[in-house]
């Protein structure tokens, strides 16, 4: 289900006085690509998690509204998926913008927030008509259906400690290797399996 980034975070998760303490750095020669590295490991966190770390707005885009069907435990959680819920791809959900469709003379339509409920407690939210409700039918065409909602943990200071040592620990890889290929002269180089272990916890399962 395609994403489109609407309104961008205000700002990272770590800040550029943050990232060069742990880098050891105070010169300020290299603020913009320290600044520009932040943003890169930020974007790579996501990626990997599904998840929205700083507070920003995104809009997904749906061929049709789900139809009908049975009710399915969810990848062995502790809760149910209807055929008809919409998954919202983006972790923390903290609110529902907007769902809007084309009808079938294709003018574009809002669904009202009466008619739909909406349960964000869970990874990924969930939305579904309210109970004596049905999703409206659209246009059956490709990209008849959009939500917008907001997703993220709020500002940079509210982000899990976890997710921000490891974009920390990128932004410190990144910065010590400028190239594509690392050339070592002298010794052994190590991996640290536990680096990328940081992101396990949250990462999130998407049908």
């Amino acid at each position: 289900m395609p994403l489109t980034l609407v309104t961008p975070p205000a700002e990272e998760p770590v800040s550029l006085t943050e990232a060069k303490l742990h880098l050891r750095v105070d010169f300020a020669e290299d603020d913009a690509l320290i600044t520009a590295l932040i943003t890169a490991a930020r974007q790579a966190a996501e990626t990997i998690t599904g998840r929205q770390l700083v507070t920003a707005r995104w809009k997904m885009t749906l061929d049709s509204f789900p139809g009908p069907g049975l009710t399915s435990i969810y990848a062995g959680q502790a809760f149910s998926l209807p055929a008809h819920a919409i998954l919202l791809h983006k972790c923390p959900v903290q609110s529902i913008v907007s769902i809007q469709y084309l009808d079938m003379a294709g003018v574009l339509q809002t669904v009202p927030s009466s008619t739909y409920t909406s349960d964000l407690s869970c990874e990924p939210a969930r939305l579904t008509p309210v109970f004596g409700q049905i999703w409206p039918v659209s246009l059956p065409q490709i990209a008849a259906v959009s939500v917008t909602f907001d997703a993220g943990y709020g500002a940079g200071a509210t982000v899990p400690e976890g997710l921000k040592s490891w974009i920390k620990l990128r932004v410190g890889s990144l910065y010590a290797h400028r190239e594509e290929v690392a050339v070592v002269s002298r010794g052994r180089v190590e991996l640290l399996p536990f680096i990328d272990g940081l992101l396990d916890s949250y990462k999130v399962a998407f049908v």
